[in-house]
């Protein structure tokens, strides 16, 4: 979980995110090619929503997240940035389906999965299956398991730390993504790593 500071305002701000930012830009820069609206889930501070769409001026950000305060900080970093294409953001649990927000050709997840219940990431590639369009994308940041094993002992600790607070979090396995896309229509284009024993997953949804 990402810890974050509040500034005078209502916008809060996230050291991991000012880290990851411009890292994730660059995979998802190739990865959203020829896509026009993003739905963003969960998207916590803001900070995220703001730099990719103002480095993105041709896709339309939603961002959305359940807690009131996220989205409290989401609109004051809207406000501040004054972007067109950067939408308000809306309340979305993904646990309770289907979703208000019916228009999206992509799905972005950072930092999601692994403080959520293994239902949360059920539900997401269930809507991710069922809405996105032939070639649509479904991006997911984050750390992860290879063949059950973390990809650091930092990671481990973090792991067993995460599973002392909730039973229900952790971080979860590729080959457990990897199952969950398939029974939803969808394949794991890409795999890149990322700083601080991080993966982006760009996934795309198969022809029918």
């Amino acid at each position: 979980m990402q810890e974050e500071h509040r500034t005078g305002d209502a916008r809060l701000f996230s050291p991991a995110a000012a880290r990851n930012r411009a890292p994730i830009l660059d995979v998802l820069t190739k990865a959203l090619e020829g896509s026009s609206r993003v739905l963003e889930i969960a998207s916590g501070s803001g900070e995220h929503a703001v730099h990719f769409a103002a480095a993105l001026p041709n896709v339309h950000w939603q961002p959305s997240d359940p807690e009131p305060q996220a989205r409290a900080s989401i609109a004051a970093w809207r406000d501040a940035a004054a972007l067109d294409n950067l939408a308000p953001p809306f309340e979305l649990n993904v646990l309770e389906r289907p979703w208000a927000e019916q228009e999206f050709d992509a799905l972005v997840a950072i930092n999601m999965l692994h403080i959520a219940p293994w239902e949360a990431s059920l539900a997401l590639f269930g809507e991710a299956g069922e809405r996105l369009p032939e070639g649509g994308v479904l991006f997911l940041y984050g750390p992860f398991l290879r063949d059950g094993v973390p990809t650091a002992p930092s990671n481990a600790a973090f792991d067993a730390d995460l599973r002392r607070r909730d039973p229900r979090w952790g971080i979860r396995s590729l080959e457990a993504i990897r199952t969950l896309a398939r029974a939803n229509g969808l394949a794991i284009e890409r795999i890149v790593e990322m700083p601080a024993n991080n993966l982006s997953v760009v996934l795309r949804r198969r022809a029918a």
